[in-house]
């Protein structure tokens, strides 16, 4: 099989070179009109609440801010998981959203979501 095609590209060599250069050519189009990413973006789309109240023990932030603020964001649509974190003086939420979810709807959606909770947790 191999000898044959080598005897069949030894006999036609512009029918080879035509095939080669039309293959080239094709090449340096793809290269340059299909998109690459170098990089993907692997990670979950997600959106983390940060907030602060500065001198407060972590189970009082914990109890005043990070679990209500928690539990109404489990209600947006397309949450996947939320996850609180407390510290003395802060808190980290993050909203897991399922994978494929635009990341601006994510983020107006937890924007309409902490408005509902604004009045449930204490001011600075």
């Amino acid at each position: 099989m191999i000898s044959k095609i080598i005897e069949y590209s030894g006999r036609n060599r512009f029918f080879v070179f035509l095939v080669v250069l039309f293959l080239s050519l094709w090449g340096v189009w793809a290269l340059q009109h299909i998109p690459l990413d170098a990089i993907p973006d692997l990670s979950d789309t997600q959106v983390i609440v940060y907030t602060d109240w500065p001198g407060r023990s972590p189970n009082l932030v914990e109890d005043q801010v990070t679990y209500p603020i928690s539990s109404t964001l489990l209600a947006a649509p397309k949450v996947q998981a939320v996850r609180g974190f407390s510290f003395l003086g802060s808190s980290f939420i993050y909203v897991i959203f399922e994978e494929g979810t635009d990341i601006y709807w994510a983020r107006s959606r937890v924007l309409e979501y902490l408005q509902s909770v604004r009045s449930k947790i204490p001011r600075t």
